[in-house]
């Protein structure tokens, strides 16, 4: 299993209506592609010193294959979908391999 993680610091003016379009929209159409079993939203409890607010979104993903080939046909379509936030985030993305669940 791989966690594709994205972690988004998003400018507070926007943060409300960025979090509604994140649930109710983008993260839906991620695990449409079928390349994730699972999702996961959090919010990074710490103080930034750049402003906004961070939150994290981490993917579960059964292989290698099936994150090759959401970069392949999928990713960038869904992440052009957020420019209507363009300049108002920075996201970025990193895969983590799991070790081990208790």
């Amino acid at each position: 299993m791989l966690i594709y993680n994205v972690t988004i610091n998003i400018e507070e003016s926007v943060e409300k209506e960025w979090l509604t379009w994140m649930q109710e929209v983008h993260i839906p159409e991620v695990i449409a592609t079928g390349k994730f079993v699972k999702a996961l939203m959090t919010r990074v409890r710490t103080e930034e010193e750049m402003g906004g607010v961070t939150y994290s979104v981490q993917y579960g993903c059964p292989s290698q294959q099936h994150l090759d080939a959401y970069y392949e046909q999928d990713a960038d379509r869904l992440r052009l979908a957020s420019n209507k936030f363009a300049g108002k985030f920075v996201a970025f993305r990193t895969e983590l391999e799991v070790i081990s669940q208790h």
